[in-house]
C-alpha cells in the first residue's frame, strides 16, 4: 500500500512539472497590451500591461491567448500584442524597439494583414483607406466609451466578437 502511494505521488509531482513546464511565457510587444475579459475587444477590458510585460499564457484561441494576471485574475490578449521573444527595456535608448509596427499594429486590428488589404484593395480600388485612417487617429475611442456603447447598444460579446 506504502509503494502506491509513493507511486502516485510521484506521478502527480511530474504532471505538475511537466504543465509548469509546457506553459509557454511571452512578452507584450507593444506600447499598451490590453487584455479582455473574454477572448474579443468589445469584451470588459481587465488591465493594460506595459510594454515587456512577460505573462505565462494558460490557453489558447484562435488569435487569442488566455493569460495569467496579479490577484488571481484571468484574461485574453491578442497574439498581435505579443512575442515570443522577450523584451527588455534598456536605460539610456531613446526608444525601445517593437515587434511589430504601427502599421501592422493598425491593419491587426482591423482583423487584416499587408497581403490581405493588398488583396482587397487591389479588387475595390475605388475606396479610400486614408480618410479611414484620418477618422482613426482623429476619433480615438476609449475602452470605456467602448464599454458604454456595448450596454447602450445592448450588444451581447461573444468569444471572438460581438453579436
Amino acid at each position: 500500500m506504502q509503494g502506491k502511494r509513493w507511486v502516485l505521488v510521484m506521478v502527480l509531482v511530474l504532471g505538475a512539472a511537466a504543465l509548469a513546464w509546457a506553459a509557454e511565457t511571452m512578452s507584450v510587444q507593444v506600447k499598451e497590451g490590453r487584455v479582455y475579459a473574454k477572448p474579443s475587444f468589445l469584451s470588459k477590458l481587465q488591465a493594460t500591461l506595459p510594454y515587456g510585460a512577460q505573462l505565462q499564457v494558460e490557453g489558447e484561441q484562435g488569435a487569442w491567448r488566455q493569460v495569467g494576471l496579479s490577484g488571481g485574475l484571468q484574461g485574453w490578449i491578442h497574439v498581435s500584442a505579443l512575442t515570443e521573444k522577450q523584451v527588455s527595456l534598456q536605460a539610456g535608448r531613446e526608444r525601445a524597439a517593437s515587434g511589430a509596427s504601427s502599421e501592422e499594429m493598425s491593419l491587426a486590428g482591423k482583423g487584416f494583414n499587408k497581403q490581405v488589404e493588398n488583396s482587397y484593395r487591389s479588387s475595390n480600388q475605388g475606396l479610400n483607406y486614408a480618410a479611414v485612417d484620418n477618422m482613426e487617429r482623429g476619433y480615438p475611442v476609449t475602452p470605456e466609451q467602448v464599454d458604454k456603447f456595448v450596454q447602450a447598444g445592448g450588444l451581447h460579446v461573444t468569444e471572438g466578437g460581438g453579436q
